[in-house]
């Protein structure tokens, strides 16, 4: 019986182990991708770029807890001078510059999307729900960023509606289109179930 019991807490350890890899791997995959997306790049005030598509789809295929450690070392990565950044881009200037809240709310949406999943379940309405709501959050943090740490060549700072048709305006349709096509991939059951397989979400 002893021996048994150890078997069985051996072959828990190593399953444990092969999760830990599971996740290590498909998290390195997940910030590849960030990276891949962002040098997808329309230079503008705010770069248009894919970023927020895989911000959307790697929440929705990884989960909630390492999707948003994925943006972590995403973000992590860029401070430190990664390239990983719209236009190739990388260091801390990137998240204090005037763009920055936009990127640091890519947290805040990744933890939006993990809370709704908690609570509501893994439906397709509540991805749907819980992206628009992640956008909204991430436009909000990155707009009152913007505008805190905006000045002009003349010294003045961006109002609201100023911010608004910069940053925000131009960029919803896109973002929707991103929203859509992240759902259409996600929604995949076999393929949440493949990535999600050996790990809590």
């Amino acid at each position: 019986m002893a021996a048994t019991t150890k078997m069985q807490t051996e072959s828990a350890k190593k399953k444990g182990a092969a999760f830990r890899t599971i996740d290590l791997a498909y998290m390195a995959l997940a910030v590849a991708m960030l990276a891949v997306c962002s040098w997808i790049c329309i230079p503008a005030t705010i770069s248009f770029t894919m970023q927020t598509f895989a911000v959307f789809l790697i929440v929705c295929l990884l989960g909630g807890r390492r999707g948003t450690l994925s943006v972590v070392v995403y973000l992590l990565l860029g401070a430190v001078g990664a390239p990983v950044f719209a236009e190739m881009s990388g260091g801390i200037g990137c998240l204090l510059g005037p763009t920055g809240g936009y990127l640091i709310g890519f947290v805040f949406s990744a933890l939006v999307m993990w809370a709704l999943e908690r609570f509501l379940g893994k439906k397709l309405w509540m991805y749907a729900v819980s992206m628009v709501l992640a956008l909204i959050v991430c436009y909000a943090f990155g707009t009152a960023w913007f505008m805190h740490v905006y000045v002009g060549e003349d010294g003045s700072r961006a109002g609201l509606v100023t911010a608004l048709s910069w940053c925000i305006f131009p960029y919803l349709l896109p973002d929707l289109a991103k929203i859509a096509l992240a759902l259409l991939i996600g929604s995949n059951k076999a393929l949440r179930k493949v990535v999600r397989n050996g790990a809590s979400a």
